[in-house]
């Protein structure tokens, strides 16, 4: 059974930082495409950002580019999105997904195939 644990959310103050982990079990993480999607309240879910299985490619929703750094761990099973300087407009409960294939900074044409159950992230102004 494919388990995406997402920790690492909170209530933060504008300009802050955050660091959200996922934590993946039963599957073979190191090839899956991991990410991050956002769904704020009344909104629907969008893309953040994405990395390829190997690590070396990663993608960016224009909104979080030059602020989020996503990076992987295929030791430890764990996907991380970094997020600095962050904007209420942010706020949202951010989801881990694995298996994307396809991905630019627009979003991915395939996947994906697993989601986390979501972490909540509050940026006040």
């Amino acid at each position: 059974q494919v388990q995406l644990e997402e920790s690492g959310g909170g209530l933060v103050q504008a300009g802050d930082s955050l660091r959200l982990s996922c934590a993946a079990s039963g599957l073979a993480f190191d090839s899956y495409g991991m990410g991050w999607f956002r769904q704020a309240p009344e909104k629907k879910r969008e893309f953040v950002a994405a990395i390829r299985w190997s690590g070396d490619s990663t993608w960016y929703a224009d909104s979080v580019k030059d602020r989020f750094i996503i990076s992987r761990d295929n030791a430890k099973n764990t996907v991380t999105l970094q997020m600095n300087s962050l904007r209420p407009e942010d706020t949202a409960v951010y989801y881990c997904a694995a298996g994307l294939v396809g991905c630019s900074n627009y979003g991915c044409y395939e996947g994906p195939h697993y989601w986390g159950q979501g972490t909540e992230v509050t940026v006040s102004s």
